[in-house]
């Protein structure tokens, strides 16, 4: 009953933000164009301006129950329309700026025509964040790691994260990355979790594609926070049913390499991660590969003796002002390859997007790691 009404709290603390946003780009837009005979549109500008204000919520509780070539449409068009609405936030809190300062300094400004500008550039950067999110590119890098096994000295290790498949992304779109990862030739493929976005799907039918996927060294998965919103059973057997090896809370051996699989869940509290990594039983004086979806608490993992942590979860913010705030929150762990202490961290933007299909400061990526040996 808690959780119920606590969720309610929480979407209409949601809605309430989103309309105060619309709310903010009208006010803007008509002050802008007041007397220059544009004002009688307003009301078709409120009709239109309130129901976007509430077509990304509307079309999520609906994702999440129903599919369907109706409700897909209606939830793609509504996820651009949010990340659009964020461009075009910043767009109305800058023409305001401009405004303020030439009112203090004195000066004669056209606000209509800053707003005219500035709602403009919002709007490519939109279109472009679109295009941006479709066009996936391969990340190199080199990890040089303590006691790697002979085996995996030259070998290359592909990581996936947050591929999202939903209603914005499906089975065509999972084809085109297996196809691609491929063509790679990879020992080994990881999958840091989010592969699901947890809208209502056909998961078996969504996950099928992973079945053409294939490594000497094994395939990997480990379920992120999108799988694990409620029972992720459906999510791990189709997974599973695909043939790849779900990790859950577990240590395999791959050519002398240490590969260890914890959750989301497991992971997301310090004193339960600990304990899990305990329980495995990891020696320390050979190399090791941690595969949790979010980089949350490294330092847990470094102090448990992992070699390498492998994640994905914070999309990099996937584009302004979101991804501030990721920087602000995972700090040097947000992106790319980092060390704490002995320990190296590779975090993946991710190949999929969560929310708007946008992407702007922030590239997709299919992430092929070459392993060295480290003396």
């Amino acid at each position: 009953m808690k959780t119920r009404a606590g969720l309610v709290v929480f979407i209409a603390v949601v809605q309430a933000i989103l309309f105060l946003t619309h709310l903010i780009l009208y006010k803007t837009w008509t002050f802008s164009t007041s007397g220059n005979g544009v004002a009688s549109s307003s009301l078709w500008l409120k009709i239109a301006l309130g129901i976007l204000s509430v077509s990304f919520l509307g079309a999520s509780l609906m994702a999440w129950r129903h599919t369907g070539v109706a409700v897909r449409t209606i939830y793609r068009g509504a996820a651009v329309w949010l990340g659009l609405l964020s461009f075009l936030f910043i767009a109305a809190a800058f023409s305001w700026v401009a405004f303020g300062v030439a009112w203090i300094a004195g000066l004669h400004a056209n606000f209509h025509l800053i707003v005219e500008v500035l709602f403009s550039a919002a709007a490519v950067a939109g279109v472009y964040g679109v295009f941006n999110a479709s066009w996936t590119r391969i990340t190199r890098t080199t990890v040089r790691l303590a006691n790697l096994p002979e085996a995996w000295r030259g070998r290359k290790a592909a990581l996936l994260s947050d591929l999202h498949l939903g209603h914005v992304r499906n089975a065509s779109f999972l084809r085109r990355i297996v196809a691609d990862v491929l063509k790679e030739k990879p020992d080994a493929i990881f999958i840091a979790g989010d592969l699901f976005d947890g809208t209502a799907i056909d998961v078996e039918r969504a996950a099928e594609p992973l079945s053409q996927l294939t490594a000497p060294h094994g395939v990997y998965f480990v379920a992120g926070n999108h799988e694990q919103f409620g029972d992720d059973s459906k999510y791990l057997h189709a997974v599973e049913a695909a043939g790849v090896r779900v990790l859950r809370n577990e240590k395999v051996e791959a050519a002398g390499l240490q590969i260890i699989g914890v959750p989301y869940r497991n992971a997301s509290r310090k004193s339960h991660f600990a304990s899990v990594l305990r329980s495995m039983g990891l020696d320390r004086e050979r190399a090791s590969i941690l595969l949790t979806h979010a980089p949350d608490h490294p330092q847990v993992a470094e102090a448990a003796g992992i070699s390498l942590q492998l994640s994905g979860h914070t999309h990099l913010g996937q584009f302004i002002p979101w991804s501030w705030m990721a920087r602000r929150i995972y700090r040097q762990f947000v992106y790319g390859l980092s060390r704490i202490g002995k320990m190296q961290v590779f975090t993946s933007s991710g190949a999929g997007t969560w929310g708007p299909p946008l992407r702007l400061g922030s590239n997709p990526e299919i992430v092929v790691l070459e392993f060295e040996g480290s003396t």
